[in-house]
């Protein structure tokens, strides 16, 4: 294996051992201290990042990439916050949530526990470096992080900042660690060190989380990727209906919670699609629809069956008029990814069997795609969303670094 792997494994393993240790009062100090560390570091934060932003534009990175591997001086102040509002969130470490008794009066109880060492594989997201550090911190856990090259300079300084503001406040060095060595060979190595890591947590493009699942040794939390739907029924509000993808397409298109393909019931299309599709196309938005879309909006560019595949991360939507909620939902469950789906109704029946035909990690009614989001539902920060159906789905926040073991407390009993 290789020596930096060796070395950074060993010392993550000694660290989540003594972290596992510390009090909720510790663990918020570190982060108090990292959220300092991060606001009295922003020009050097920015600095760092506007190197990443050069080397993209030479690389010709799409527009959408480019906004998720910018840091503006607000969103740096954001993920200071974001680790301060972690501190005022319930410590799930040693949190026992059962107790029942067992044979021969034995008491029993599951206690929240670390999972020990987390790895994270992850592109052109510099967030994620202080978003999974903070998480891991405040559940006990050492992180090792690798980052994509896009965003070297920028994980580098945030991993740097962070890692000793952590050390400075108590915790035991090689808490939050980062791989910076460049190559495919060293991300292979990482991703089944077994010895080391107790899970591994991919974020990113369908390529680099389908890598990860097919190459990974150690167990993996699968983050999928965002197909969204929103399905607008014959019942829905049309005001509701235009602001709700408007925000879902255009507020931040490069995000796996953004919606990507529009589903629209036959007799509402020719009286949404004037305004919103142009609308949309005012923003920027390409539309690639079917011949119904095409004949209500000539603008419209004919739709292939990939259209409706694809998690575009950009300014283009696929458009696709259907006979009926029935119909919607057989195409969700085709194309969707199990990330978020959402339909637009004011009828209470439709809404219900919306709700219970889809499966996703969150359904939604009249509302965006865009609130799938640990920040948005309570957590803090998040590590990812889980498309998986293990014991973390949705917005992985605090409760979905732990495990559990059981206590078991007894008074001289011995087994007959």
């Amino acid at each position: 294996m290789n020596e930096e792997l060796t070395i950074k494994g060993g010392i993550a393993k000694e660290a989540a051992a003594a972290l596992s240790l510390l009090s909720s009062e510790e663990k918020n100090h570190a982060l108090l201290q990292m959220s300092d560390a991060l606001e009295q570091g922003v020009h050097r934060i920015m600095d760092a990042n506007r190197e990443d932003m050069r080397s993209g534009r030479e690389k010709g990175l799409s527009d959408a990439l480019m906004d998720r591997l910018m840091l503006t001086e607000e969103r740096i102040f954001a993920m200071a916050e974001g680790l301060k509002k972690l501190i005022n969130l319930e410590d799930p470490v040693g949190k026992v949530e059962e107790m029942w008794i067992g044979a021969q009066g034995i008491e029993i109880g599951k206690m929240r526990v670390p999972m020990g060492v987390v790895g994270m594989i992850y592109e052109a997201r510099p967030n994620v470096t202080v978003d999974a550090a903070g998480l891991c911190l405040k559940t006990g856990n050492a992180v090792i992080l690798r980052g994509g090259s896009d965003a070297i300079h920028s994980n580098r300084i945030l991993t740097e900042l962070i890692a000793s503001a952590a050390e400075r406040a108590g915790c035991p060095k090689g808490s939050i660690q980062s791989i910076e060595q460049p190559g495919r060979e060293i991300v292979n190595e990482f991703m089944q060190m077994t010895e080391y890591l107790d899970v591994i947590i991919p974020r990113g493009g369908a390529g680099l989380i389908q890598t990860v699942v097919k190459n990974a040794t150690v167990p993996v939390i699968e983050t999928g990727i965002g197909n969204c739907h929103i399905y607008v029924d014959e019942m829905a509000d049309l005001d509701k209906a235009h602001q709700i993808v408007m925000n879902a397409k255009t507020q931040r298109p490069g995000v796996c919670n953004a919606l990507e393909t529009l589903l629209v019931h036959r007799s509402m299309a020719d009286q949404l699609f004037p305004e919103l599709l142009r609308d949309l196309m005012e923003k920027g938005v390409e539309i690639r629809g079917d011949e119904r879309t095409k004949n209500l909006f000539p603008s419209t560019v004919k739709a292939t069956e990939d259209d409706y595949k694809t998690e575009f991360l950009d300014l283009i939507l696929a458009v696709k008029v259907v006979e009926d909620i029935n119909e919607a939902l057989t195409h969700i469950r085709q194309y969707g990814t199990g990330h978020s789906e959402a339909i637009i109704t004011e009828h209470y029946g439709n809404a219900r069997k919306f709700l219970r035909s889809i499966d996703a990690a969150a359904v939604y009614v009249n509302a965006s795609t865009r609130f799938t989001d640990g920040e948005q539902f309570g957590y803090g920060a998040e590590i990812g969303i889980s498309t998986q159906k293990l014991h973390a789905r949705g917005p992985m926040g605090l409760k979905e670094l732990t495990s559990i073991k059981y206590v078991v407390y007894g008074d001289g009993q011995a087994r007959k």
